[in-house]
């Protein structure tokens, strides 16, 4: 059998609605393959498919191992500009153009998007799958559990919290010899054995034995006293819901606990390092490596405590085994997508999974993925972190553009979830579009920075006039430099409505680039952060505060200071302060702390008032979510 043996692909008739109709009716009505059909189609083995009910599937790693000598297909990374805060239809575009690139000019193509959060989901969102006639289906399934990867996440996290706290505990109220008999105890032939993690720490220290008899009172304590500073611990819980109440909580309350009390929070789950290892993780043997080296906090004696320190780093693992393989499912005209991973894109890379583009690039010829919000966020986080990671080399960079959020840039009305858009937006006014288009045209000269061709998407609403379109369309390519821009309507025809942008796409795919990252990883931590602050946001400077000043020092000491750098911060403005809109200038960029995540392989430092907690808002989307009890399907997701 050859490498590759496909049953020949098919796609799904779109079912096309006017006016259209919300976004799960449209879902709910089409059509849909079994996605054993979708697997076939790919050239999948039956034994490399792990099924979860009719309509998705997880593929195995294995798949890499039988394809590694197959040729690559190309790589289109999809982003945008400065977003408002209602999406600009980034997913949206990203499903469209797979649809056009498979349904209308038979390529093989696969989609790679990132799995949702609950949190938002219910929060803000209502959903994440596309929207209209660009969607991934079933959307139910794509936005509530999918197949449990969130869960296992949290458990993970959760779980190296509890043995933070325990250890901390234990050490408290033990001594050096209670610890070592409890840690290394005899077995059933009455000798002590060194488990697997801790003969991993035997090693780190140096220790030449395998026998846990032979340790002198000195080597014993240091193996089994970790020492965890309780003010240096920098692991916190998560939970895959917005919940503002939990972002400072007080631990340690119990009388059982002995006086430890202190102070913590929760982390949304997609803000877990967890969620970025395993976006970033290129096999089963890297994850659990990657779990190992990642660090916890510090010991009162000033060094990192990891998790395999604790001891964790293996059932992290076990926990975990399923998560790391893709997971398989549908666009709504029969195109086949992974949805693996959601970290989140204000404080980690906001990419989905390495793992799910090297299995799709062996599959496709053409495979589209998407990094979270404006170009100045995912975008630069999937050059810089992602691509130095896997190795991968973009061929295209389409920027999705909207007349509603250039309005905005231009100084039109605040623009806010949930209440209707001021008339400044739906009337035509070319003069407040032309002041916004400057944002355009920065996120435009910023991918022309890494040396990738970049086409605009100007994805089209029902109230944009010929004129706005055009006005945008015309500046992309005459004032920007792209190499090219079409008007899309995806949304409102699926394939049909970007056939022009799929053209062009395949065209600006055979062009030659010059891809390079925007800094080297061997300069200091300071100038990787002024290089972006000043290359991709425009800032002026950089400014430390004193605890920022502090992790520097210290991760420079630690030596975690070649790792690439992640910005968090805010998405609605290329500065750290949402409330500039546009392209602001002489503004600096203020650093209130560093966190390492060096597991995942980075440094992220928090710009302005950056939360890894989401809050609801009034009226959070969970609202319009309910069941249908005489059909028994979801509403009101969108």
């Amino acid at each position: 059998m050859s490498p590759l043996s496909r049953r020949q692909f098919t796609a799904t008739q779109l079912k096309l609605r006017k006016p259209v109709p919300s976004d799960i009716d449209i879902a709910q009505e089409s059509d849909i393959k079994p996605i054993s059909q979708i697997a076939e189609e790919l050239g999948l083995l039956p034994e490399e498919v792990e099924y979860y009910g009719p309509h998705k599937a997880k593929v195995k790693l294995e798949v890499l191992d039988r394809l590694k000598d197959l040729p690559s297909g190309k790589y289109i990374d999809v982003t945008a500009i400065t977003p408002t805060p209602l999406g600009e239809g980034k997913t949206t575009t990203t499903v469209g153009l797979s649809q056009a690139l498979g349904a209308l000019l038979n390529y093989r193509v696969m989609t790679c998007i990132r799995q949702p959060s609950q949190g938002p989901t219910f929060g803000i969102k209502g959903g994440a799958a596309g929207g209209g006639y660009s969607q991934v289906i079933p959307m139910e399934e794509f936005n509530l559990h999918l197949t449990g990867d969130i869960h296992a996440i949290t458990a993970a996290n959760n779980l190296v919290a509890a043995a933070i706290d325990a250890r901390v505990l234990h050490e408290a109220d033990a001594t050096d010899e209670q610890l070592f008999n409890r840690l290394i105890p005899a077995g059933k032939d009455g000798k002590r054995h060194f488990s697997r993690l801790m003969l991993e720490r035997v090693r780190k220290l140096g220790y030449a034995t395998d026998d846990p008899d032979e340790l002198s009172p000195e080597q014993r304590k240091k193996l089994c006293r970790l020492d965890i500073d309780p003010d240096a611990i920098t692991w916190r819980r998560t939970i895959d819901t917005s919940d503002r109440f939990l972002r400072g909580i007080t631990i340690g309350q119990g009388e059982e606990e002995k006086g430890l009390e202190r102070k913590t929070g929760f982390d949304i789950t997609v803000a877990s390092e967890i969620m970025a290892i395993l976006a970033l993780t290129t096999s089963l043997k890297d994850m659990r490596e990657r779990f190992g080296r990642t660090v916890i906090g510090l010991s009162k004696a000033g060094e990192a405590i990891t998790c395999s320190d604790l001891g964790v780093s293996g059932a992290m693992t076990v926990l975990m085994r399923d998560a790391i393989k893709p997971n398989l499912m549908q666009t709504l005209e029969g195109t086949p997508v992974f949805v693996h991973a959601g970290p989140f894109a204000n404080i980690a890379h906001g990419n989905s999974s390495i793992l799910a583009d090297q299995i799709a690039l062996k599959l496709a010829d053409f495979v589209v993925t998407e990094s979270g919000f404006g170009a100045d966020m995912g975008m630069e986080k999937f050059f810089d972190i992602k691509c130095r990671t896997s190795g991968l080399i973009p061929n295209v960079v389409v920027i999705v553009a909207t007349v509603r959020a250039l309005k905005m840039h231009g100084g039109g009305p605040k623009v806010v979830a949930g209440k209707p858009l001021d008339k400044a937006y739906t009337a035509e006014n070319l003069d407040l579009l032309r002041a916004g288009l400057p944002n355009m045209l920065h996120h435009i000269k910023l991918a022309r920075k890494y040396g990738v061709p970049v086409v605009v998407a100007v994805n089209s609403f029902a109230t944009d006039t010929d004129a706005e379109l055009e006005l945008v369309r015309k500046a992309a390519i005459e004032e920007g430099g792209a190499y090219a821009a079409e008007i899309c309507k995806h949304w409102e025809l699926g394939s049909g409505g970007a056939i022009d942008l799929a053209k062009k796409v395949v065209e600006a795919s055979n062009l030659s680039s010059d891809f390079r990252f925007i800094y080297p990883l061997d300069v200091s931590i300071k100038e990787k952060i002024e290089t972006i602050a000043r290359e991709v946001y425009g800032a002026d400077g950089v400014d430390y505060s004193p605890e920022a000043e502090e992790r520097i020092a210290e991760y420079t000491r630690l030596g975690f200071d070649k790792l690439p750098i992640c910005m968090a911060k805010t998405h609605l403005s290329l500065s750290h302060d949402p409330n500039l809109k546009g392209v602001p200038t002489g503004f600096r960029i203020p650093v209130r702390d560093i966190r390492a995540s060096v597991g995942a392989g980075f440094l992220y430092p928090l710009l302005g008032k950056m939360s890894t907690m989401p809050g609801l808002p009034t009226r959070p989307a969970f609202y319009d979510v309910d069941l249908d009890l005489e059909t028994g399907r979801v509403v009101g997701l969108f």
